[in-house]
């Protein structure tokens, strides 16, 4: 009976065997029933779209049963696995997504996991390197993340419980005579991989060919004594992940074998659909295209014209600067439904000329924040435009994300990621309902330094925030400090000064250079983060008219106190002394090193985050 069973199921789709510890299966095809599918991931074409073309979405496709990778009840060996996919990405016009991984995790929905910059891998950053988060994953990857240290944005990656590969390489296969050549992951072209783990000689082999080629006889990817044994539990589950952000593209799974127990079946690639955009060649069929084409712009732009002028309300304007910046652009329509028109009980905070309001997208029921800029000068669009054409291409967890803007007549519109807890200001001073502990504090400070070291050094360019100060640190649900409000920031490549010379910023925050040359520079950033640092430690703001002369201005008031030889009393006395006194004094000497009148004499964004991460404290007791 078993053994026509097990031929029958060679008949039925897709293919599987499960016997014992030992699952063997292929996908020559998919249908919407062959998988199990979470989030945005669906079928099409007979290949799994994992999520689509489709901005902040994220999906998963996982093999219905789950894999035994260890005896249940003795735990002392582990199963090898081989398996082989085709895969395509291909991106939205000329912009690319994050790519894709093939994973083993013992958690198959993607609930609580965000999209953005995490392929759909890891929930959180504060889960980042767990150990128990028994994660195996190869990432194939179209995004060059500094903050992972990515080697370039067209890679291989193995990754262990975390996003920082334990080995990568340039996508490429071998082509012998001592050969690699590049292989492009986000042409849109079928490309096929080849993963398999030997437990015995605990080796694992990574390789990619265009699909439909023979198997190159040398893999990308070999790492030896590569043990998997802590890392899988008795039952796994195996399948793939995508995540998109601002920028997008389909990611798709054409076919797909997997074995326990040797080789993993033969995958016939030569005839898949194919997702590749290609350009109409015959020119019989560009010149019917061409009139087709006209015409139904000829008809398409009566049309709009016509709802432009019946929908006046909803107008967006696209100018030729918003071209060149990035790419999404909410319609005016969908924030006034997601704001309920920008109702007073969905308003956030107000400032200056602009309001930011609590919205959830129609689209997706995403929570945001949009900010309204109630005023439209020039500086308030050169305000805009750098926000947009800065914020918007930054990656890093501990920078608030930008989803998109919009621009309706004479009003400016920016579209972040939420942050429930609000800015940091307001868990600190007043009377707050929740006082922020001194540990949640501190990670903060972190946090933010990270974040600055990022935007000094290991992005593209070199980015001037120029405005940092306690009301722009916003805190996600878990209390992470992310460092928002680009509007006045400013973008120079490393080896170039400022050439700036308008003094923007907020009193008590601005550093005395910056009254003399106007000029902006990492070390004007590091001041006003000095001052920060004061404000978190002091629970004090930088200049307070209501209490008593000496010390309406913190930082002077605080130096006065450590030439008196009594710096811990600057400690913010809501915290009632429940706080690590070495963790303590070093914020207090740090932020008056940073916050020092003499540039030259404050340190960098890199040696300010080694210290408050324990790594270089010698320098603040010089």
């Amino acid at each position: 009976m078993v053994r026509v069973c097990a031929i029958l199921m060679l008949f039925l789709f897709p293919r599987s065997v499960i016997v014992d510890a030992h699952t063997s299966f292929i996908f020559d095809q998919f249908n919407a029933s062959s998988l199990e599918l979470f989030a945005n991931a669906s079928v099409k074409s007979n290949a799994i779209s994992l999520n689509g073309l489709f901005q902040y979405s994220i999906g998963r496709a996982f093999y219905r049963h789950p894999i035994r990778m260890k005896d249940r009840g003795s735990g002392n060996s582990i199963s090898s696995f081989s398996t082989s996919f085709v895969f395509s990405i291909v991106p939205s016009a000329s912009h690319s997504g994050f790519g894709l991984a093939f994973l083993m995790t013992p958690h198959k929905s993607p609930e609580g996991f965000l999209a953005n910059q995490y392929l759909g891998l890891i929930s959180n950053i504060s889960s980042m390197g767990k150990a128990s988060n028994h994660l195996f994953a190869v990432e194939f990857s179209t995004l060059k993340n500094l903050e992972f240290q990515d080697i370039n944005d067209n890679h291989v990656g193995v990754d262990i419980n975390d996003l920082r590969s334990v080995s990568s390489t340039p996508a490429s296969f071998w082509t012998g005579n001592n050969q690699f050549r590049d292989l492009n992951l986000k042409s849109g072209q079928n490309i096929q991989a080849w993963i398999d783990f030997d437990h015995l000689r605990n080796e694992l082999r990574v390789t990619i060919a265009e699909a439909g080629s023979h198997r190159p006889e040398t893999p990308l990817i070999y790492m030896k004594n590569m043990s998997l044994f802590n890392i899988v539990e008795e039952d796994m589950y195996v399948g793939f992940s995508a995540a998109t952000g601002a920028m997008f593209e389909e990611n798709y799974i054409l076919c797909w074998s997997f074995n326990t127990n040797g080789t993993a079946p033969f995958l016939n690639a030569s005839n898949l659909p194919s997702f590749v955009r290609r350009d109409i060649k015959s020119s019989n069929a560009t010149l019917i295209a061409g009139i087709t084409t006209a015409s139904v712009v000829l008809i398409v732009v009566v049309a709009a014209s016509l709802v432009r002028l019946k929908r006046k309300q909803y107008r967006n304007l696209i100018e030729e600067w918003e071209m060149e910046y990035w790419p999404h652009r909410f319609k005016y329509k969908d924030l006034h439904i997601a704001t309920k028109g920008f109702g007073e009980k969905q308003l956030l905070g107000s400032g200056g000329f602009s309001q930011v309001y609590k919205g959830v997208l129609p689209s997706n029921g995403l929570q945001v924040a949009v900010k309204r800029i109630l005023r439209e000068t020039d500086d308030g669009v050169k305000d805009f435009i750098a926000e947009i054409s800065s914020l918007g291409r930054l990656q890093h967890r501990n920078l608030v994300q930008i989803r998109g803007y919009c621009r309706r007549e004479n009003q400016l519109f920016i579209v972040y990621d939420y942050m429930p807890n609000g800015s940091l200001d307001k868990m600190i001073f007043g009377n707050p309902n929740k006082v922020l502990k001194w540990g949640q504090r501190y990670r903060v400070l972190r946090d933010v330094a990270a974040g600055l070291v990022y935007l000094h050094e290991e992005w593209e360019q070199r980015v001037v925030h120029r405005d940092i100060k306690s009301s722009n640190i916003l805190l996600d649900s878990e209390l992470n400090g992310k460092l928002g409000d680009f509007g006045l920031a400013r973008l120079y490549e490393h080896n170039e000064r400022s050439q700036t010379t308008r003094v923007v910023g907020t009193l008590g925050y601005i550093a005395p250079e910056l009254m003399h040359t106007g000029k902006a520079s990492p070390a004007t950033d590091v001041f006003s983060f000095g001052i920060f640092m004061l404000e978190v430690a002091c629970g004090r703001r930088p200049v307070d008219p209501s209490v008593q002369h000496a010390q309406v201005v913190l930082v002077y008031w605080v130096r006065a106190l450590d030439a008196n030889g009594s710096l811990m009393d600057a400690a913010d006395p809501n915290l009632g002394g429940q706080y690590v006194d070495a963790e303590m004094e070093r914020v207090l000497r740090l932020g008056l090193l940073c916050s020092d009148p003499h540039p030259d004499s404050r340190p960098g964004a890199r040696q300010v985050l080694q210290t408050l991460e324990e790594e270089a404290v010698s320098f603040i007791c010089r």
